[in-house]
């Protein structure tokens, strides 16, 4: 079976499992953003998942998620020149712990930062946005897991966070983000989601954040059927998506 139709095979699985969380749920398919993960997939996987009209990819890493984008658009735009129309997107979105000063490398590249955890970060890239002359559509990282080691802001720091960020005219707050715990135990990551959805809707009941805040990306490919029925509008699938296809070796972490 080629790469290609293994992919569409993986992507149609996990398409499938969405609408089933969904019908559960109580809850329309259209509500859900499939992010694809796209940390262990080489750089032809990324082109082949553009071909096949995947709309929105997710990077961890600042240095790959700019080589991929760039030789995206590359490609795109030899494909445009060679006579084949040339599609819009993917959109990228930065997933993943962003130091400061690899803001202005990775906000031209991206629709989204979606790990915005502290008002440092938040005010390096409304700095940047001023810059370039957009507001940077953003999430707020919430540690929901309590672990020390996990970025994030701590859930009871957030709403507070929220005003701040508010004030900063580059930043455009539309949501929260969050990892639950990687345990086999379903009551820990269940709980876990519905601590982010509490969250979620008391900034929204108290009005601290504007009407876009809407956005909720919880749940990655172990758990992301429970934290559709908890709420969740985004979810960030990477081994599901690859399953059965040989990915490069994790690169040196040089973020």
């Amino acid at each position: 079976m080629s790469v290609k139709r293994k992919l569409q095979d993986n992507l149609k699985r996990v398409e499938q499992r969405i609408a089933d969380a969904c019908a559960k749920a109580g809850r329309s398919r259209d509500e859900i953003t499939l992010l694809t993960v796209t940390k262990y997939a080489t750089l032809d996987l990324v082109r082949t998942l553009a071909e096949l009209g995947v709309g929105d990819l997710g990077e961890s890493r600042v240095q790959e998620l700019t080589r991929r984008a760039a030789m995206l658009r590359e490609w795109q735009g030899r494909r445009s020149l060679g006579g084949e129309a040339a599609a819009n997107g993917p959109r990228w979105h930065m997933i993943g712990h962003l130091q400061r000063n690899k803001v202005r490398a990775v906000l031209p590249w991206v629709s989204m930062v979606q790990s915005v955890d502290s008002l440092r970060l938040a005010e390096e890239i409304d700095s940047e946005a001023s810059k370039l002359g957009r507001a940077i559509p953003i999430l707020l990282q919430v540690n929901i897991s309590g672990v020390a080691t996990q970025h994030g802001v701590a859930v009871a720091a957030a709403t507070h966070l929220v005003e701040q960020l508010m004030t900063l005219e580059g930043l455009d707050l539309r949501g929260l983000m969050a990892i639950a715990p990687l345990s086999d135990d379903e009551r820990t990551v269940r709980n876990s989601l519905d601590r982010a959805r509490e969250l979620f809707d008391e900034v929204r009941s108290q009005e601290v954040a504007g009407p876009q805040f809407t956005q909720l990306s919880l749940g990655m490919s172990q758990d992301f059927e429970w934290a559709i029925e908890m709420g969740s509008t985004c979810v960030r699938i990477g081994s599901a998506i690859f399953e059965g296809i040989e990915m490069a070796p994790e690169p040196a972490a040089v973020d």
